[in-house]
Parts: C-alpha cells; structure tokens; sequence
C-alpha cells in the first residue's frame, strides 16, 4: 500500500536549470527523485509546488512522492537522503499525508521575495541583485498598495501560458530597505509564470521616476505585457514559504 509523503526543502538555483525535470540539464526535480529512487529501491516520481526558473532559488519549498515504505523512520531518512545530495539542496523534514494531499493544488498561499543591492557585494552575487541606483521606496510602496485593487494580472504574466485564468488575490506586498539592501515581499493565492519579475520590473520604473502611479496603474488595467516593464534578472528571486491547510497532515499522538 502506497503511502504519500510531503517533503519540506530549500535549494540555491545558481546550479539548477529550475524545478522541473528537462532533457541535458540538471534540475531539482531530477536530483530529489534519483537520491530518493536509490534509497527506498523504488521508482519515485516527485510532484513540486510549482515550477521555478532556471537560477530562482527556494528558502522553502514542498514536493509529494509516493513509497510502500511504510515504516519508514521520517528524521533518520531525511537525514539519509540529505547525504545523498550536493549542497546546493537540503531537506528539511519528511511527514506523512492523506493520500489525496497535492503539493501544487492543495497550496493555499505563496510567499516570494525580491531581494536588491545597492552596492557591489560579492558575497551575495549569486542571490541577490545589484541594481545601479536608489529607488524610491515610498513611491513603490505606494504602486505595491495599487496592486491590492485588482485581480488581473495579464500584463505581468509570460505569454502564452498554459493557465485557465490570470486572476490572483493578493495578500501581502511591500518594499523594504536596510542599508544597501532592498527587498520586495509578495504574498498571494497563485502566481502566473514571471509575475513577480515583472513587477518588480515595473515598480523599479516608478521608483526611479520613469513612470507614475498613475501609469503604473494603466499598465494593469491594459492587460497586456508588453505595456509593463523588464523582468528582473531571476537570481534575486526566492520561493520564501508555502501556507498548507492543516487537515492534510497525519498527525502522530
């Protein structure tokens, strides 16, 4: 009898040409089912919280798989499978699921930051990026508070996606600055494919005066990408939590 696990990870994507598993590239997705395929002898398919893009990290991530290991000892196994893998990707924990719980569709809420120097900093090259001048961060608060009036968010989405719907709620958006390093936070019940780039892309364009308030709520309202501004180089994205409903998880009294 098959039994579904959740696993709770992080990866750095500096090395990874994203999540999903890609013929000649290495992914995180291949990685996780090879170390977990020769520890269990089984064959395991790994089923993500979503896809990421090749250099977007993961402070916290979720993936499903499926084992007959039934007694497996969850913490000794992570641990196990931890050696198993470079350094580039740790687990965190293992814990048992209802068998019908999915890592993407059961999400209730995700969680990304956008993490900005304002200085050359070569300890942080590879995970966050180096933008040339101090935005305004007042201003992109404000276009961030614009965001919460609206559901559509087509022009901030990569073309020709495979999706039902470009319609996202958000709870959480706002910009941060300690020194020389600027983070943008944004919480919300989906995301469409390069959304958070994107915003962060045009919010840049308001902070540094090239659009105003009111352009950037025209470009929302226009429904089209090519009206928004550049995507944001990926290195400065990270997957920062993922929100479950409780009721999934096996409890152990």
């Amino acid at each position: 009898m098959l039994q579904r696990y959740f696993i709770e990870l992080a990866f750095k994507g500096t090395n990874f040409h994203g999540w999903q598993v890609q013929p000649n590239a290495v992914s995180v997705q291949e990685c996780l089912e090879t170390a977990l395929s020769t520890i269990t002898r089984e064959i395991i398919a790994v089923t993500g919280a979503g896809r990421t893009d090749t250099g977007v990290h993961a402070s916290y991530f979720v993936a499903h798989f499926d084992s007959e290991k039934l007694n497996l000892d969850l913490p000794v196994f992570a641990h196990k499978l931890n050696s198993f893998l470079n350094n580039d990707l740790v687990i965190f924990s293992i814990s048992k699921v209802h068998s019908e719980a999915h890592a993407r569709f059961d999400a209730i809420s995700r969680t990304y930051i956008y993490r900005m120097n304002l200085q050359k900093d070569p300890f942080s090259l590879e995970t966050s990026w180096h933008f040339f001048k101090q935005p305004d961060i007042d201003l992109m608060n404000a276009a961030s508070r614009i965001l919460f009036e609206y559901t559509d968010f087509t022009s901030f989405s990569k073309l020709h996606t495979e999706v039902k719907t470009n319609n996202c709620k958000i709870y959480l958006a706002e910009w941060t600055q300690s020194g020389k390093k600027v983070v943008f936070t944004v919480k919300a019940d989906r995301f469409l494919r390069n959304m958070v780039r994107a915003l962060v892309g045009t919010m840049l364009e308001v902070g540094i005066g090239k659009i105003s308030l009111d352009e950037f709520r025209m470009i929302i309202e226009q429904k089209d990408r090519s009206a928004a501004g550049l995507s944001v180089p990926a290195h400065g994205l990270f997957l920062k939590d993922i929100e479950y409903p409780e009721t999934i998880f096996k409890r152990t009294v």
